[in-house]
């Protein structure tokens, strides 16, 4: 009952303003810009935050998955299974891993409401149909649906008021990477504007047989009227995997680096699309509501050696695991802003099902099960400005539930969140902006973390539902920063302090179908200093400096450890030299060492990487060349030991090289 109660106070506080750049400033209603539901920050936001621009997306990217461009910011670590930037990859933000990552899509919630993940791979050159991505480390701001846990990542799609323009690209490199796109915007005409995409990319990947055969088409339309806009987003992808996601023993690797721990005959096949309808309506100069609905389906399967899994000989007798999911969900905001005062208040709710099959060659299926999680949300936040003082609250509730369908019987499981956030800047300069900000969120586990690595649900003796943990994970969030704009140079600092209560950290370890496990720790904190710099040294030379330092714990009864797979120090460095139509940009990651085990025995080592590239741009005309690991370093940066003691880990590509060409008319 008390959640109903609660859904009808905040439901009637349905008037407000999104905060930051969420907020709608406009002169006239004649002239309303083109807008999305988002939830970005701004420099006057007390969250930490960092954006990485259309121009920036369009230098680096090269079909590579978008965790090898996040990992250039703060406190982002990541890997691939086949060694190379294509293919399956994954990240984690000040070591948490992405199920825990909130990952949008024009305010499209992407991660897997079962598991929580987002899997760029299904979407493949996604950061060609991207105009902005505003990361935002720790809790951020109240987003709807599932609250940002480590952090989030905002993707946004092509602004289609841009210009007219069509452009055709081509590129190859190392292993032999193959990315073949058009694209074409209309801008806006007659109220009305088309964006269309359609790319191709394959790779045959580092390791042996880890190659990606991958497929994606994009289209966005919109209708522009003087207090409305309507856009649809139709974004859809098709992938063929060899599978590589298996660790490889330490001792194999000093034999072949390439050596995949896969067999030749486990293969992927996924297929996934995503469509959005929004509306953004002017009410008046003073309020605005912004509206979408979404639709994401996947269908897909993958099979299984377990014989080699186990260590076994190979056989053609693989397991295959199936899915076909079906999410579909809603938000709506109502806003309203004025002088200083901005008010917000949002609604959201999906529902989802997903459909797992199992099977063995010989034997046939073996068992069918559905999982079902709905959820419902509601958030108001306010700020307040007086002279150089902004100030912030946010409060979120969030109701979410899971069923079962399948052999083994399961009682349906309810959460129920609150998440308020507090806090305030201070415009100390124009300029200059000092924040604190603190903030407290909970999710539940995901179907994995409750299954123990399981896709079928397993019974006791009796016949009772074996459950290996179904209690929320809890974080208080603390953030103290500072930033410096100027058009010579950019500058955020900031400290966190991240207090978690029954954290569900990865062990190290993968279950029976692969899926990594998990342990829930009763205390655990991570804490750091994270740096942003941008220095404009002159015209035509710049340096860039993204870095990070971790101090992170897990106290388990009387021990103490630091959290796997969180290194302490990362530090990004680039140079960049820009003249006339050409540029040349050299960069530098360390990354310190990091533990891949509860006892802090076994660790991925430090590495140092050194990367370049180049463009030239000449009517209409762009080549760019990229040269990767230039210094051929040996390594990896992602482990596990295995239940026999035995080492595992991802060997990551050695010096490799791109190149590209593209015609924009």
């Amino acid at each position: 009952m008390t959640k109903y109660i609660l859904l009808t106070v905040f439901t009637l506080l349905s008037f407000g303003q999104l905060t930051a750049q969420d907020t709608l400033h406009i002169d006239s209603v004649k002239h309303l810009d083109e807008v999305v539901v988002t939830y970005q920050a701004d420099k006057r936001t007390p969250v930490t935050f960092q954006n990485i621009y259309s121009k920036t997306i369009k230098e680096k990217s090269t079909g590579q998955e978008p965790s090898f461009l996040l990992s250039e910011t703060p406190s982002i670590t990541n890997y691939s299974d086949g060694g190379n930037s294509q293919g399956y990859s994954y990240y984690r933000i000040r070591g948490i891993d992405q199920t825990r990552i909130n990952t949008t899509f024009d305010g499209m919630p992407m991660n897997e409401p079962e598991d929580q993940g987002a899997y760029f791979s299904n979407y493949p050159d996604i950061l060609n149909s991207v105009s902005k991505i505003q990361i935002q480390r720790g809790v951020g701001t109240t987003k709807n649906g599932v609250a940002s846990y480590g952090g989030s990542v905002q993707l946004f799609s092509p602004n289609l008021a841009d210009t007219t323009k069509t452009t055709f690209g081509l590129g190859y490199g190392s292993f032999n990477s193959l990315r073949v796109f058009g694209e074409f915007n209309s801008g806006i005409k007659n109220k009305k504007a088309l964006y269309v995409r359609a790319s191709q990319i394959y790779s045959d990947g580092y390791k042996y047989h880890s190659s990606n055969n991958s497929q994606s088409v994009f289209f966005s339309g919109g209708l522009f009227y003087d207090k409305s806009i309507w856009k649809l987003n139709f974004l859809a992808g098709h992938q063929q995997n060899d599978m590589a996601w298996i660790g490889v023993s330490d001792s194999l690797i000093d034999i072949d680096r390439q050596t995949n721990a896969n067999s030749k005959q486990e293969k992927d096949r996924f297929f996934q699309m995503l469509t959005q309808l929004q509306n953004s309506w002017q009410i008046s100069r003073s309020s605005a509501l912004q509206s979408s609905i979404y639709y994401t389906f996947l269908k897909g399967n993958y099979g299984f050696d377990y014989n080699n899994f186990s260590g076994l000989p190979s056989t053609d007798e693989l397991y295959n695991y199936a899915f076909l999911s079906n999410f579909v969900g809603f938000f709506s905001n109502y806003t309203f802003s004025k002088k200083q005062f901005n008010l917000t208040t949002g609604l959201h709710g999906n529902i989802y099902n997903r459909q797992h099959t199992g099977s063995e060659k010989s034997l046939g299926q073996l068992y069918q099960n559905t999982g079902y999680k709905n959820e419902i949300s509601v958030f108001t936040k306010a700020d307040y400005t007086f002279k150089w003082f902004t100030f912030f609250a946010d409060m979120q509730y969030r109701y979410v539930n899971f069923n079962y369908k399948g052999s083994v019987a399961l009682q349906k499981l309810e959460w129920h969140f609150i998440n308020p956030k507090a806090g305030f800047s201070v415009a100390v300069k124009p300029n200059s902006t000092l924040y604190y900000s603190v903030g407290y969120t909970g999710r539940e586990p995901t179907r994995n973390d409750m299954f123990g690595g399981n896709d079928d649900l397993l019974a006791d003796s009796l016949g009772n539902a074996v459950l290996f943990n179904t209690k929320p994970e809890f974080v208080l969030n603390h953030e103290l920063g500072f930033r410096f704009q100027k058009s010579k140079l950019n500058f955020n600092v900031n400290l966190y302090y991240m207090d978690f209560k029954n954290e569900i950290v990865l062990d190290g370890k993968f279950g029976p179908n692969g899926l990594a496990l998990t342990n829930n720790v009763e205390q655990s904190f991570r804490t750091g200093l994270e740096l942003s710099v941008n220095y404009k040294v002159s015209k035509h030379f710049s340096l860039v400096n993204n870095s990070s330092f971790n101090y992170s714990r897990i106290k388990e009864q009387t021990e103490t450890f630091t959290p796997i797979l969180t290194p302490p120090i990362i530090i990004n460095q680039e140079a960049v030299l820009s003249k006339n139509n050409f540029t040349i940009a050299l960069s530098a990651r360390y990354q310190h060492h990091s533990f891949i085990n509860f006892a802090n025995e076994e660790k991925v080592n430090s590495y140092f990487l050194l990367n370049s590239r180049t463009s030239y741009s000449i009517k209409g005309f762009l080549f760019s060349v990229f040269l990767n690991n230039i210094t051929n370093a040996k390594y990896f940066n992602h482990g596990y030991v295995d239940f026999d003691g035995t080492k595992k880990y991802f060997v990551q590509a050695p010096t490799n090289f791109y190149a590209s060409i593209q015609y924009s008319f």
